[in-house]
Formats: structure tokens, sequence, C-alpha cells
């Protein structure tokens, strides 16, 4: 029996039972977008996590309005995501409400984090680096077949798509840790 991986972020998308074969050619072109206005609030994230660093660093806290603006582009670029991987066919929301695409993202606030940890942080995640790498190779490989398979039969097939959220899982986990969000190392595993 194998125990359940616990981490305080959450990341799933919803199976869907049909794709459309046709809209696989052009989801790249119409999220342009959604990529628009996430590059924007890219720039304003990569401010906010450098104001919380100093926050954590005197206070041992990530101010709550500030911890929920990054989560908030989070979801948003894993809806996006999840609609350009062959994911799901929904057009994603111009919003970061929660419930509003069948993609869950998801981050426990925490009440105290680390001081010294905001300085190694990037440092610790290598070995994920390293295995990601991989991974995304074998993810590349797989999304292609599923293009196919989609093009021919409408489907997804289930273990690639279990595969592709597993891997997007790992690489938001990451994002989460290196971006100071949590302070639970990510564990090395795919599984929710």
């Amino acid at each position: 029996m194998t125990q359940a991986v616990t981490y305080p972020m959450t990341y799933d998308v919803e199976y869907p039972q049909e794709l459309s074969r046709w809209l696989i050619f052009v989801k790249w072109l119409l999220a342009i977008p959604h990529w628009i206005i996430l590059y924007a609030l890219g720039i304003a994230q990569g401010a906010v996590t450098f104001v919380a660093w100093f926050a954590i660093l005197f206070t041992g806290r990530y101010p709550r309005f500030l911890f929920d603006f990054v989560v908030n582009v989070y979801r948003w670029s894993a809806n996006v995501g999840a609609y350009i991987t062959l994911l799901r066919d929904e057009y994603p929301p111009f919003t970061w409400e929660a419930g509003q695409y069948p993609v869950t993202f998801e981050v426990e606030y925490p009440e105290r984090l680390s001081r010294w940890l905001i300085f190694v942080k990037w440092l610790l995640i290598i070995p994920h680096v390293i295995v990601v790498y991989f991974l995304m190779l074998a993810w590349m490989l797989t999304t292609m077949i599923a293009f196919f398979a989609i093009l021919f039969t409408k489907r997804y097939p289930e273990g690639l798509f279990r595969f592709a959220v597993g891997v997007q899982r790992w690489i938001n986990r990451l994002n989460v840790y290196v971006n100071l969000l949590c302070d639970d190392y990510p564990p090395f595993s795919l599984a929710p």
C-alpha cells in the first residue's frame, strides 16, 4: 500500500471525455490575449515576490494580500496552461477566481515561514530541476502522441493525460516552493 503524497499545494485537471479534433491546431493562437495579460501579471508577480522576500526576512510572514495575488496569478496561468497543452477544450476565463474552470490550483496559506530558507531555496531545488528536465522531454513526446490520438479519436489517452497533469503538478510545486509560498520541500512525485 502506498502512502498518499501531501503537499500544501493542490493541482488537478478534470479528465475530459471528448476533445475537439480541430481546436488542437489553434489553441496556442487563441491563448495570445491570455499570454499578454499573464506577461504583465508576471512582472507584477516578480515585484510582489521581491517585496515578500523582505517581509519574510523581517517578519517571518508572507503578507496575505500579496500571497493571494501570487496564488491567483498561478491559478490563471494553470488554467491557460491546461488549455494550450491540450488537456481542456473550454476557453479559459479571464479571471483568477477558483472554480471558474475545470482546473484546481490552491495553495494553503502558511502562518509562518523560515527566515533563513529564503536564501537557499533556489539551491535546494537543483535535484528537482534535473529530474523535471527529463520529465519535460517525456511530456513533450507524450503530448505529440496525444495530439494524434485526439486528432483521430477525439480522446486524450487517460494514462498520458495523468502523466501530463503529474508533470505540471511537479512543476507547480517547484514554483510554489522557490517563489516563497511555502517551506515544505516538494516531493519527488507526480502524484496528487
